[in-house]
Order: structure tokens, then sequence, then C-alpha cells
């Protein structure tokens, strides 16, 4: 099996059969897969819902650095693709 690498030029959307739901219970966001569930905390919730299969990683990155005017631009690159490698080698994510 070919491992999917993230980079700048990718174009992320969560895999079928995912799907983000918010868990009222736990006042939080989940990826819900056939028979598993990733939790997200705040910052993995405000870069996963802005993979749609339209935003490259660029796009991404440079989004959330206008929503987040303090977060320097370097740890934010290296944090969503960081997060997306993560998702895309469990297959949560697919390019």
């Amino acid at each position: 099996m070919t491992r999917t690498v993230i980079d700048n030029d990718t174009v992320p959307r969560l895999s079928p059969h995912m799907r983000l739901r918010q868990d009222r219970a736990r006042g939080g966001w989940t990826i819900q897969a056939p028979e598993r569930s990733f939790v997200l905390d705040d910052i993995a919730h405000a870069i996963v819902t802005r993979c749609d299969g339209m935003a490259s990683v660029a796009a991404i990155v440079a989004g959330l650095c206008a929503a987040f005017p303090g977060a320097p631009p370097e740890a934010v690159e290296r944090d969503v693709a960081a997060l997306l490698q993560d998702l895309a080698d469990k297959g949560v994510m697919t390019v």
C-alpha cells in the first residue's frame, strides 16, 4: 500500500464514511468512523473543518494564521502537516 504524503499542495478531505460530529455529552467534536472514533481538540477541529476537498494545505495554513494572528506561521504549518499526516495514515483523510 502506498503511503499518502501530505505537503503544501495537498488538498485534503475526510475519507468516505468519516463524519464530523458534535459530541454534546462531552462538549466537543469527534470524527466518527466505522467501529472507531477520533476525539478532536479545538485546534484539530479548526483544521479538520477546513478540509473540504477544495482548499490546499497551504490555504488551510493561511486561513488559520489569519484566524489566529498570534500563532507563528511555521508552527501552524508544522502542526497542520503533522495532524493531517497522522489522520491520512489512519485512513481518516484522503487527498
